[in-house]
């Protein structure tokens, strides 16, 4: 079982497209473990960082003597410590994520993208947890840095249900109250959500000092409409039935989906946050690489 499922999702090809690719947090970060991300604690390993003016107490062998010679002063050498760090994976529950047919469904297609981030992470060290929100939290498993980690993972979402409500903003104020500081959450939704209400839980988790990605799934029939002749649209989180001719309301339904988009946007640039929109039958693989590429670019300057 374990085999089959993470077979399912990563295959050799794929697996040889990612070897290069690193998921490397923008700032300092605060771990538990040695590892390869900088550290905001000052120590005495790693790499070095500068001078602090030596105070009674301090280590004398990290005096440093030609600073005393040249100039007469007395400095003490300063390392950054390097440290793991922490992914939190959220994923949307709601039953509006189950809108598509097969490798094409909205939760298939954010299931696919967990698996590719899940493993860059773990396959550098890092730890990864799950967090699986709905109505409510429904399931979570604890940050793990082993490959088991994303077998489990695959597992839990291989058998999970849908929830016919969504309050996933909650859900991410309360995760927020439990998680540590300087930590990434990733957060795979469609985002049909008043914005005003995932504002606020950004806003916690930015408290926090986290890092935000917001991975938006939408079919592409929810970016395009494009449906024709008479058409009966089946609510999925508890809303009727609804029977139209798509050609007549096309136009008002881009624009509010434009008008939502834009308005999402804004608010991950309010909030420096992350935002990765994503389309169900794009190459998701490509899409992660290039990602990651841009994140790299922005992370060096």
């Amino acid at each position: 079982m374990p085999a089959s499922v993470l077979a399912r999702y990563l295959d050799a090809a794929t697996l040889g497209r990612l070897v290069q690719t690193r998921l490397d947090p923008r700032s300092l970060v605060m771990g538990h473990l040695a590892g390869s991300h900088r550290s905001p604690v000052q120590g005495f390993a790693v790499e070095f960082a500068g001078y602090r003016e030596y105070m009674p107490g301090d280590d004398l062998r990290h005096l440093d003597w030609r600073m005393v010679f040249n100039r007469g002063k007395y400095f003490i050498k300063q390392y950054e410590m390097e440290t793991n760090w922490t992914s939190h994976f959220v994923f949307d529950t709601s039953a509006s994520m189950q809108y598509g047919e097969g490798w094409e469904q909205k939760a298939q297609v954010a299931l696919q993208m967990l698996t590719l981030l899940a493993y860059a992470v773990i396959r550098q060290a890092d730890r990864a947890s799950l967090t699986m929100a709905g109505a409510r939290i429904d399931s979570y498993l604890p940050p793990s840095d082993s490959m088991a980690q994303l077998v489990r993972m695959l597992e839990l979402l291989d058998s999970l249900s849908y929830s016919t409500a969504t309050n996933l903003p909650a859900c991410l104020i309360e995760m927020a109250s439990r998680w540590q500081q300087r930590e990434l959450v990733v957060i795979l939704s469609d985002f049909f959500l008043e914005i005003k209400e995932i504002e606020a839980a950004i806003e916690r988790l930015r408290y926090s000092r986290h890092e935000v990605v917001l991975v938006e799934v939408l079919h592409q029939d929810e970016r395009t409409f494009d449906f024709q002749g008479a058409v009966r649209f089946k609510g999925l989180e508890g809303l009727a039935a609804y029977r139209t001719v798509p050609t007549e309301i096309r136009d008002a339904y881009l624009d509010a989906m434009r008008a939502h988009q834009q308005a999402l946007t804004e608010m991950c640039h309010r909030h420096q946050v992350e935002y990765l929109p994503l389309t169900t039958n794009q190459d998701l693989a490509g899409e992660l690489i290039a990602y990651l590429n841009r994140r790299q670019r922005t992370r060096r300057r």
